[in-house]
């Protein structure tokens, strides 16, 4: 309160009880009556000082002691959650405190309230609901003084649990009654089912990434009340493989489709079949012919965007290959099988350029002798397009789609099983041209790979 008497102005000093140091000095008008203190220390005490001042002379100061409120607990998160149980942890508060207060509940019944040393950072709940959601407030006390609070939510698993988590898969698997139909959600996707199953196979999984799942029954039109539970994947080399040698690098051996990313991030993706076991393995296949079971005689369309299974028959796409083959230098392997004999053809250069698709390959060595050089630098041609025709419209001659010349050495992307003509499965440095080859795999690895 402002003194009757006529002055100048006020002087206030504020001066730390704990901490040595010289005290803060503040001059205000006379015609002010509060004052704001900032940059102070959370839970401490402070000696705050006014004096009157008229010209030189100043009154006896007007003294009081205010102690800041404690500074809450940050970063508050549950973790190893189950469905009875789960550990807080917390960054403990920058001012000492005496002590922590923990409230937690479901919303359902009536909270609880516990306190734990001022020293700690963790506290494990226990006697928890399954399937539940908890809300958890921490603050510091500090004499009769309460901090703000620190808050976060958690769920408690119920019967759903993953096991056989890998880097990129996980079983989910639950009990009955949950059974009939089923709702999945993920935080990759929401999945459906009919079926009386009381597990699921999730796969394609980020590695090294936490997931959160909740399950829920349906019947006659109505979700059951959720169940959750979460996991983490396992962590790989290369979480994000651009190609097959990554991922034999992550230490799978086995032959088989894979998710690849060749920018190597999480992004744009594809499906390729990884050849982990031929020559060292870490090959991607681009192209198989085993049994006939697919069509090749296809329009440029086709040819563009891949075909078939990868699994079995297929053409993995012009537009892949352009891809894959300008992000890294590529070696080239064509295998090739008929009845009991095997060869094959390595090429140290391989490319296929975006107009076009135009052909670059070249340093031949292997068993099949070299009939694909001659078609270095030849645009890809398909039935219904031709950029360079010669006198024979050579994909409608010979029934395929490929790097022609006038016409081929090599055909393998022609009709299966079909010896005349020169129409079939071709590579002429081996079978010649009277004979259609039952087995053809082409594939390409990093020049740069050292298994």
């Amino acid at each position: 309160t402002k003194p009757k008497s006529s002055i100048s102005g006020f002087k206030y000093y504020v001066e730390s009880v704990v901490l040595a140091g010289e005290p803060v000095s503040v001059t205000v008008d006379s015609g002010d009556s509060t004052l704001g203190l900032s940059q102070l220390s959370p839970g401490s005490t402070y000696e705050v000082s006014i004096i009157s001042v008229l010209g030189l002379d100043e009154s006896d100061p007007l003294k009081d002691f205010v102690t800041t409120l404690p500074d809450p607990p940050t970063d508050l998160r549950a973790v190893n959650v189950t469905d009875t149980k789960a550990l807080l942890l917390w960054r403990p508060a920058l001012a000492a405190v005496d002590k922590y207060a923990i409230v937690y509940g479901s919303g359902t019944d009536s909270e609880l309230r516990i306190s734990v040393s001022g020293n700690a950072a963790e506290h494990r709940l226990s006697g928890l609901e399954a399937s539940t959601t908890y809300t958890v407030t921490i603050t510091s006390q500090l004499g009769n003084k309460e901090s703000s609070e620190a808050t976060t939510s958690f769920t408690t698993t119920g019967d759903l649990q993953a096991s056989n988590v890998t880097p990129r898969t996980a079983l989910l698997s639950w009990k009955p009654p949950l059974k009939t139909r089923w709702k999945l959600q993920t935080d990759i996707s929401d999945r459906r089912s009919g079926n009386e199953v009381t597990q699921f196979n999730l796969t394609r999984l980020h590695p090294g990434s936490k997931y959160k799942v909740q399950l829920q029954a349906a019947e006659g039109g109505h979700y059951s009340a959720a169940i959750f539970t979460e996991f983490t994947t396992g962590t790989l080399r290369f979480p994000f493989p651009t190609d097959c040698s990554q991922e034999l690098l992550n230490g799978i051996k086995t032959s088989g489709e894979v998710e690849i990313f060749p920018q190597g991030k999480l992004g744009t993706s594809m499906m390729v079949y990884c050849d982990m076991e031929t020559d060292g393995g870490g090959w991607i296949v681009f192209q198989r012919r085993k049994d006939g079971s697919v069509d090749f005689f296809r329009g440029w369309k086709d040819y563009q965007k891949g075909f078939g299974d990868l699994s079995g028959e297929f053409w993995l796409g012009l537009d892949s290959l352009h891809n894959l083959t300008s992000f890294t230098k590529m070696n080239l392997r064509v295998d090739l099988r008929d009845i009991d004999e095997s060869v094959f053809a390595k090429y140290s250069t391989f490319e296929v350029a975006k107009r076009n698709y135009k052909l670059t390959v070249g340093g031949y060595s292997g068993t099949a002798g070299d009939s694909l050089t001659y078609h270095n630098s030849r645009f890809f041609s398909t039935k219904d397009r031709d950029p360079t025709p010669f006198i024979t419209r050579c994909a409608m001659s010979y029934r395929g789609g490929w790097w022609y010349k006038n016409c081929h050495e090599a055909n393998l992307n022609g009709l299966y099983g079909i010896d005349v003509k020169h129409q079939g499965i071709i590579w002429t440095s081996w079978k010649g041209k009277e004979h259609s080859i039952s087995f053809t795999e082409m594939k390409m690895r990093p020049t740069a790979f050292r298994g």
